[in-house]
This record gives structure tokens, C-alpha cells and sequence, in this order.
């Protein structure tokens, strides 16, 4: 695949493995790095791969925007620089693949924004989450948006309000991960749960998890019109005749998609 300056992206099997490598910066997010990521996701996404994990290299999965891209620029500059990152946000969301982050050390500002904006998210316990600009001048406005749309509104009070971080139970209890687990489990634990995660027809796993996103934030009325539309309309799929004739005819599923 595609030689990466700050990515090491590999594909095994139907997995794409997509990890940020700049360990030296913690990570941290600069413009170059979110265009690498952008490109990565938009390769994968166009792949034959079922699946996709997002991991981070050294001593943390992603400490959030790199200050010294930041700093030096002007109103327009980081304003752009914002576009590009809630692009790529959108565009984990938006890709067929079932993405998962595997989060290991610290998932800070932009970082845990970038596992909020994952389907799934396994953690390291040793794994901590922060919104930090609650305690500094830069709040965290942008990576609050996808974190309240995990853990709801008190708890992203909570975290964005003290720029306190949480450990990995926590974040698992609130909801902003599925499961923390040991830290030697973490790479057996993320396999596992994406191995249930895409199994099936990949057709209808991929409209299944964009029409999710597109119902999740409209209300209960918009939501059902949405839903009920596309699942009415992927009934007449490969994948749905195919698993309604297995049922029926009590016998094992073979998806062709």
C-alpha cells in the first residue's frame, strides 16, 4: 500500500491497519499527518477489506492538534486546518468499513476525538482520555462533538468543563469505548470484537452503518422515515434474500457480496 510519512498502513486479510507513527510528537495531529490520514481512510475505503483499525505508535495513540502547527497561524490558516480535521472525522464515518480504534497510552483533545468518531473503540487500561483545553486557552470545541454524541451531556460537562482525564474504565462505562481490557489482551481483544463486527454480507453492513449515522442526531419521526426506506429498499439485496433463504431453509449463509 501507499508509502506514509507519519502512517504505517498495511492490509491483512480483510483488515486494513492504519497507525500513526509519529511517536517522537506523541502523535500529534498536524496538517501534513491529517492528510495522510484522510488519504489512508479514503484508499481503505475504497478496498476489499471488511474492516479497518486505527492504532498509534510509541508512547501515546494521539495527543491531539500539534501546537507548534498551530500556532503560527492565522484566523483563515486554522480555520482550515479545523475543515481538514472534521473531514477526516467524517470520512471515518462515512467509509464502508467497520472502523476500530485500538487505544492504547493517551487519547487527549483531537485524539479522543478521533475515538469518538470510530464505530468501535477498545482500550488499553492503562489508556487515559482527556478534553484538556477545559484547563488550558484553547478549549476543545471540536473534539467535543463527537464526544457528546457518545457519552452524553453531563459527562461531556464533566470532561470538557475540568480537562480532567479518564481512565479506561471510565470511558468505558460512559459509553466513549466498548470494552477497557488488559493491556497485553488489547491486540487479541480488538480482532475479536472486529471479527464479530464484520461478519456477514459486506453490502449490507456497509449501508447498515451509514444509515446509522444518518439517522443517530435527526429526531425519532426523520430517523424511522430514513431507516425504514433503506432497510425497506435492502431487502431486495443479495445479501438479504440470502440470509432470509439460509434461515428459512435452515442452513448456513453463503454471502456472495
Amino acid at each position: 500500500m501507499t508509502d506514509y510519512e507519519h502512517l504505517l498502513v498495511k492490509q491483512d486479510g480483510d483488515t486494513v491497519r492504519i497507525t500513526m507513527n509519529r511517536p517522537q510528537r506523541r502523535n500529534s495531529l498536524t496538517e501534513g499527518h491529517l492528510r495522510e490520514l484522510l488519504d489512508a481512510f479514503e484508499s481503505a475505503g475504497r478496498s476489499d477489506a471488511t474492516g479497518i483499525v486505527l492504532a498509534g505508535e510509541g508512547k501515546a495513540f494521539s495527543s491531539g492538534h500539534d501546537f507548534g502547527d498551530v500556532a503560527e497561524r492565522d484566523l483563515a490558516g486554522v480555520r482550515s486546518l479545523l475543515r481538514l480535521c472534521t473531514t477526516v472525522m467524517h470520512t471515518v464515518q462515512s467509509v464502508p468499513q467497520v472502523v476500530i480504534a485500538r487505544v492504547h497510552a493517551t487519547a487527549w483533545a483531537a485524539g479522543c476525538q478521533l475515538v469518538a468518531s470510530c464505530d468501535l473503540a477498545v482500550a488499553a487500561e492503562s489508556a487515559t482520555f482527556a478534553l484538556p483545553g477545559g484547563k488550558g486557552g484553547w478549549f476543545c470545541h471540536t473534539p467535543a462533538v463527537p464526544v457528546a454524541r457518545n457519552i452524553g451531556r453531563k459527562r461531556l460537562m464533566e470532561l470538557a468543563l475540568t480537562g480532567d482525564p479518564i481512565d479506561a474504565a471510565t470511558a468505558a462505562d460512559w459509553g466513549l469505548v466498548n470494552y477497557a481490557v488488559p493491556d497485553d489482551d488489547l491486540d487479541a481483544r480488538v480482532d475479536e470484537l472486529l471479527a464479530r463486527a464484520t461478519r456477514g454480507s459486506r453490502l449490507s453492513k456497509a449501508v447498515g452503518k451509514q444509515t446509522l449515522y444518518a439517522q443517530l442526531d435527526r429526531p425519532e419521526a426523520d430517523a424511522y422515515a430514513v431507516a425504514a426506506e433503506v432497510m425497506a429498499s435492502m431487502s431486495q439485496s443479495g445479501g438479504a434474500r440470502e440470509g432470509m433463504a439460509s434461515f428459512l431453509e435452515k442452513r448456513a449463509p453463503q454471502w456472495t457480496d
